[in-house]
C-alpha cells in the first residue's frame, strides 16, 4: 500500500492488488504525527472530511454510515440482550453513538489507544461525536489489548473490535491469543464482532484465517457478513461475528423491523442478505 498527495488528489494505492482509490481534496485541514501514527485530515470535493491514519482512508463524511452501522447493529441486534458493550478501537466514536442508540444499552465503553483521533473527530466529524456526553459512555485511552487482558471473566455481553487494518497498532487485534481472551471476557450468549477487510481481496486469506481462529479460540458460531463501503480498498468491506452460546447466523429480526433508530443503511432486510454469502466467497472460506 502507498499513498500520494498530487495535484490536489488524495490517492491510496493498493499495490498488491493493483488497484487505487483518489479524492479530489480542496484543502488540507489538519495534520498531526501521535505517538502512535500519522493523522491527517482532508476537505475533498464531493465526500465532505476525510481522516486518513498512516495514509489509508479511514472514513469520510458521506459514507461512514455504512461502516458504523454494520459493525454496530448486527451484533446488538443478534444479541438476546445486550446490556454491557465494550468497543476496542473506534477512535472517531461513530460505533459508539450507533451503540448507544439501543436504550436497553446500560454502558458502553470505548477503549483506544490514540487520543488524536477522538480530538479530530471532534473537531471535524462532529456528528460522530455527539453523543459522547451520554452517560452510558465511557471513552479510556489505552491499550485495548492490555484492557482485554486485565477485564473480568464473563462480564461483557457485546464486544466490537473497531480496530484498522491488520498492521501497526492494530496487529495484535487479529491474533488467537486476544481471541481467546475476548471469548473469556464475555458473558453465555455473548457476541463478538470485528472489522474483517475486503470480501474480494481478503476472502481466501484474512476473513478465513479470522474466522479459523475464532473458532480455535472457543466461538460456537461465525459469520462474516459484507456490505458496501467506497472509500476502502475493492469498495467492499465486511465484518465477522463469533458467538459464545449464541448463534450469529440468526438475529432479533421483529426488533429490527420495529426500531425507530434513524439508519440509513442497516434493516432486517440488509442484514439477511449480508447472512447470504455469495458462492465466490462460501467457496474461499471453506477451501
Amino acid at each position: 500500500m502507498s499513498t500520494s498527495l498530487d495535484s490536489g488528489w488524495f490517492t491510496e494505492v493498493f499495490d498488491s492488488h493493483g488497484s487505487a482509490f483518489s479524492l479530489k481534496v480542496t484543502e488540507t485541514l489538519h495534520e498531526v504525527q501521535s505517538p502512535y501514527q500519522h493523522l491527517a485530515v482532508y476537505a475533498t470535493e464531493t465526500f465532505g472530511n476525510l481522516m486518513v491514519l498512516d495514509g489509508c482512508v479511514m472514513l469520510t463524511d458521506r459514507d461512514n454510515f455504512l461502516y458504523h452501522e454494520m459493525i454496530a447493529h448486527p451484533a446488538l441486534f443478534t444479541h438476546a440482550d445486550p446490556k454491557r458493550v465494550v468497543i476496542i478501537g473506534g477512535g472517531d466514536c461513530g460505533t459508539l453513538r450507533e451503540v448507544l442508540r439501543h436504550p436497553g444499552v446500560d454502558r458502553v465503553t470505548q477503549i483506544d489507544i490514540d487520543e488524536e483521533v477522538t480530538r479530530a473527530a471532534e473537531r471535524f466529524f462532529p456528528s460522530l461525536t455527539a453523543s459522547n456526553d451520554d452517560p452510558r459512555a465511557e471513552l479510556l485511552f489505552a491499550d485495548g489489548v492490555k484492557w482485554i487482558e486485565e477485564a473480568a471473566d464473563d462480564s461483557v455481553d457485546v464486544l466490537i473490535i473497531d480496530s484498522t487494518d491488520p498492521v501497526g497498532p492494530a496487529e495484535g487485534l487479529f491474533k488467537t491469543d486476544f481471541l481467546r481472551r475476548c471469548h473469556r471476557v464475555l458473558r453465555a450468549g455473548g457476541v463478538l464482532v470485528q472489522q474483517s477487510e475486503s470480501p474480494l481481496y481478503h476472502s481466501g486469506s484474512i476473513i478465513r484465517e479470522l474466522r479459523r481462529d475464532m473458532g480455535e479460540a472457543g466461538f460456537d458460531s461465525v459469520a462474516t457478513l459484507p456490505f458496501p463501503q467506497p472509500v476502502y480498498p475493492s469498495g467492499w468491506w465486511s465484518v465477522t461475528l463469533a458467538g459464545k452460546g449464541a448463534d450469529v447466523t440468526s438475529f432479533r429480526e421483529a426488533a429490527v423491523v420495529a426500531t425507530e433508530m434513524p439508519l440509513e443503511y442497516y434493516t432486517a432486510a440488509a442484514h439477511r442478505g449480508a447472512l447470504a454469502l455469495p458462492p465466490f466467497m462460501r467457496r474461499l472460506l471453506e477451501d
